[in-house]
């Protein structure tokens, strides 16, 4: 598409065909200035998908990246792709095409803000400022009207994503996630928001609400983070972790360049059997995970379950490694860092196993390497026997057609309600003891 000149501001505004004709150092460095980055949003992650044939045209996903620069300078960017459906995005509007389709009216091309397969939270509209963030969006829904589409959607987006979408008239949407974090409880259990940073209690209150923190710390082992749970919970890991033990599975981690080519592809083994096994081919190509170990090893750390000396299962944790200041005065700046459980799959069947290889290999690893924060992906209630909480996870919508932007937003409404009354059940159920109790 031809530059244009964005006549408030003086931004060049430019669409491209495909990541890699936007500088991967400038988009880096872009993101790198944002509050919630994640390794997801790395040029060489979304150009892997482009490049291993994972988000193309021939799979539905047709790259339109936007970028606004002035005099040279990166100034907004974000990753656009027309989808002609709604798979691997994990925010539903199958119903909203349905409803289209109904009213004789097409529903897709649609235009998606997102990162493909990947329902990670964080900064989705790379920007130097909130005016150049807002400048984005508005470009972004000025090029949808252009093009014809009937909808805008940005999904998982971090809070400035989702004020600027807010600003600009877009409905906002809710759904549900389960999140760990490393911080030994020291408040009763009170219902609230545990936003993807910050200092948050284990019962999931905003750190604006807390009233007691000079106890909070990290844990100090795995035996002490389950001292905090129910009697009840405690027992049943204990129990599970027992069953895989007893079985005669042991683990291993490697992390970044100790990945070994064999360990790659054994993970991938494991990974494209398990889906076939639920009747459908994999999202992600061996190419894929290739590119990863190429240029982002860093980000990677592999789980491997091994029986007799044989490996059985596997699971993929993506970790972005942090440091965060420390409040006393002349202390070193405290270790910290976010993993995000990605992919697992298995060749045996082992009662267990599942939980033991994703979600306490990663949280024994979390609490030894003092990273602050777990992410257990979409969906899945059952996560919080296992400790993870329920997190609000976010998206903002456009529809094009009046009539049906109206009938959405009023579906949100309600829908909204729902979350929150989930979200007031869930906290009910809480696995933490109180704090008081022995």
């Amino acid at each position: 598409m031809k530059p244009v000149k964005h006549k408030s501001n003086d931004y060049v505004i430019r669409v491209h065909t495909s990541p890699d004709e936007v500088d991967a150092a400038d988009w880096n460095e872009l993101l790198g200035l944002q509050a919630q980055a994640t390794p997801f949003m790395r040029h060489e992650y979304l150009s892997a998908l482009h490049a291993s044939g994972a988000a193309v045209p021939a799979t539905g996903w047709t790259p339109r990246f936007i970028t606004l620069t002035r005099d040279g300078v990166l100034l907004a960017a974000c990753p656009l792709y027309v989808k002609t459906h709604s798979y691997g995005e994990y925010v539903f509007d199958r119903a909203w095409a349905n409803a289209y389709a109904q009213h004789g009216l097409a529903y897709y091309p649609k235009a998606l803000v997102a990162v493909p397969f990947t329902p990670v939270p964080g900064a989705r509209l790379l920007a130097r400022s909130p005016a150049s963030r807002d400048a984005l969006i508005t470009s972004l829904l000025e090029w949808c009207e252009t093009q014809q589409l009937s909808s805008l959607h940005l999904l998982f987006a971090s809070a400035d994503d989702l004020q600027a979408c807010s600003t600009a008239g877009m409905l906002l949407r809710h759904t549900v996630q389960f999140h760990w974090k490393n911080v030994a409880p020291t408040l009763p259990a009170a219902r609230g928001e545990l936003p993807p940073e910050g200092t948050v209690s284990p019962w999931g209150a905003p750190a604006a609400k807390l009233t007691r923190t000079l106890d909070a710390r990290p844990y100090l082992d795995f035996e002490d983070f389950l001292a905090s749970l129910s009697q009840e919970k405690r027992k049943k890991i204990r129990q599970e972790r027992r069953k895989v033990a007893d079985a005669g599975v042991r683990f291993r981690f490697a992390q970044g360049t100790d990945i070994t080519a064999q360990d790659w592809d054994f993970f991938y083994q494991c990974y494209e059997r398990t889906y076939l096994e639920h009747g459908n081919a994999p999202y992600l190509s061996r190419d894929f995970f290739l590119r990863m170990a190429s240029t982002m090893p860093e980000h990677w750390l592999l789980f491997i379950a091994e029986r007799q000396g044989r490996p059985i299962a596997a699971s993929l944790v993506a970790i972005q490694a942090q440091t965060m200041p420390s409040t006393d005065l002349g202390a070193l700046p405290a270790p910290a860092g976010v993993a995000y459980g990605r992919y697992w799959g298995a060749l045996e069947r082992v009662d267990c196993l599942h939980f033991e290889a994703c979600y306490y290999q990663p949280l024994q690893w979390c609490i030894a390497h003092g990273f602050q924060r777990f992410e257990g992906g979409a969906q899945g209630e059952h996560k919080m026997a296992r400790a993870l909480l329920p997190v609000k996870a976010s998206s903002a919508h456009w529809l094009a057609h009046p009539a049906f932007a109206d009938a959405v937003e009023r579906f949100l409404d309600g829908e909204s309600e729902g979350v929150e009354q989930y979200l007031d059940e869930l906290f009910q159920r809480s696995p933490f003891r109180h704090p008081t109790a022995a």
